[in-house]
């Protein structure tokens, strides 16, 4: 069976300031908004990911790592070394969760909302491999 065309577009995420939130990612990320309206703002980063921020007036902000409020997703970052992404992050009121002491290849934050967020180590020779390998 051929599969239809099904292109990914964004990712969303529930907050209570869909201006606030997008800011932060903009900032952190170099993204820029491409859209928005009442509540519903998106969002477009350099090497074309995209992030689209919802308005949820009732939005309880994950618990992690206890997981009471799951945190139901998360977003990667890739950079070449932590300590310019660290203080980066922080300046702009990132909250630093988990260093790397556990595992070497990323570190855990959450967003002014809560929502944790990894910054990680750029490992090209992970993606080279998967890019030479077939699709399943």
């Amino acid at each position: 069976m051929t599969s239809p065309s099904i292109v990914l577009h964004s990712v969303a995420i529930d907050t209570p300031d869909p201006e606030r939130l997008a800011a932060f990612y903009c900032n952190l990320a170099g993204g820029r908004v491409t859209y928005r309206s009442d509540d519903w703002v998106e969002t477009q980063y350099p090497t074309g990911q995209r992030l689209s921020f919802q308005l949820s007036p009732d939005y309880v902000a994950p618990t992690w790592p206890a997981n009471t409020v799951p945190q139901q997703a998360h977003v990667d970052f890739h950079v070449p070394e932590y300590e310019a992404a660290h203080a980066h992050a922080l300046s702009l009121g990132a909250t630093f969760l988990e260093d790397e002491s556990a595992h070497s290849d990323f570190r855990v934050y959450a967003d002014p909302d809560g929502h944790p967020f990894c910054l990680c180590l750029e490992q090209p020779e992970r993606y080279e491999a998967a890019e030479s390998t077939p699709q399943a």
